[in-house]
């Protein structure tokens, strides 16, 4: 069968794609059958072929030829639902009233995982299925209200997933900016590595005159007191200064993020969320490794602006670079939060159905 393997350079999960293809197989099926069954109703059969087209929009988002091989953001599988939801609502406008009866539950339990419990259209579908399940019937007006509430939470569940999409696309945009300014950093240490040397000037100690130059690379041992300091610090300073304290900012980085992976859980949408805010990271602790120790040089951190090896240079590196969580947590709890929201149903603390016929919600 065509189009079936995946491909390497796929964006979304696999999975995804064929659920919406096997969705989109099995809505085709529950259309012929309605077709079937009213051959002489020109309002089921005009649906019914609207339906189909949506099916095959949908099966064209998701295929590999529906869009561009270097634009797969994961944005073809949304789309593909769209057009599924939107062939569903048709199967459900076509029907009549006995043949939705079996379908309210399912229909419930979408609307009270989308819309918020206060909301009057799930209130309404609410007291509807209530009185579904005492009469078994629906009147037409109830079906049009049930068709709403499900329209409705169909357009909140496609926000949710649109959220998670640009939040992906804003930290991957912020990450790439991010790197090109440690690379840009990186670029002017290394071509004019004495215009700010990532170096100390320690004492030499008790009972000694003079000084030292530590940079993370190089040092010079002893100093004159009436030495011009800043040759010395020409000398000593090299082009791969910032290269390395970048390098161990980005090392320190990337143990903060596999760390902080423990706490966010694994998501459904086609936007790897999780792996963006991993690459985030990277950059950020690369470039606070080095803002750090320049404040540290400039006096910032009172007691800490004269370290007296590489090895502590290196050492407070790793320390800011590990940092960065501290900036980046914000963005994390975010994350977490929209991916909660994408995939928890809605919990409602609702006292149960009354007599009144004013329905609970169920708890979840």
């Amino acid at each position: 069968m065509p189009d079936i393997i995946p491909r390497p350079s796929e964006f979304g999960p696999w999975e995804l794609r064929e659920g919406v293809r096997a969705r989109a197989s099995e809505l085709e099926a529950l259309l012929i059958e309605r077709r079937e069954r009213h051959p002489d109703n020109s309002k089921v059969q005009a649906l019914a072929v609207e339906a189909v087209q949506e099916l095959d929009k949908a099966r064209d988002a998701v295929s590999h030829s529906g869009y561009h091989r270097w634009y797969k953001t994961g944005a073809h599988l949304t789309v593909g639902q769209i057009h599924l939801d939107t062939a569903h609502n048709l199967l459900l406008r076509l029907s009549l009233a006995e043949e939705v009866i079996p379908m309210m539950p399912g229909i419930l339990a979408f609307v009270q995982e989308h819309l918020p419990p206060s909301d009057p259209r799930r209130i309404k579908v609410e007291v509807i299925d209530q009185r579904v399940r005492q009469a078994d019937s629906i009147t037409p007006s109830d079906l049009e209200s049930v068709l709403d509430a499900v329209g409705c939470a169909r357009g909140a569940s496609i926000r949710k997933a649109l959220q998670i999409r640009n939040f992906a696309a804003i930290v991957a945009w912020v990450t790439v900016i991010l790197v090109l300014g440690a690379g840009l950093v990186a670029l002017i240490g290394a071509v004019r590595d004495d215009t700010l040397p990532l170096c100390f000037t320690p004492p030499l100690g008790v009972g000694r005159t003079g000084y030292q130059v530590v940079c993370p690379v190089e040092r010079i041992g002893f100093i004159p007191s009436d030495s011009d300091i800043n040759h010395y610090l020409n000398l000593a300073t090299t082009p791969a200064d910032y290269v390395v304290v970048e390098l161990v900012g980005l090392v320190a980085a990337s143990i903060s993020a596999a760390t902080s992976l423990r706490k966010m859980r694994g998501t459904t949408t086609p936007y790897n969320v999780p792996v963006v805010l991993a690459a985030l990271k990277l950059p950020m602790g690369a470039l606070t490794a080095v803002l750090g120790l320049l404040l540290m040089r400039g006096g910032f951190v009172p007691g800490l602006a004269a370290l007296d090896s590489s090895a502590q240079i290196i050492a407070w590196a790793i320390v800011f670079g590990y940092s960065q969580q501290l900036f980046t947590r914000l963005v994390d709890s975010q994350a977490e939060a929209l991916v909660h929201a994408s995939s928890a149903p809605r919990v409602d603390a609702s006292p149960p159905p009354s007599s009144s016929g004013i329905v609970g919600r169920p708890t979840t």
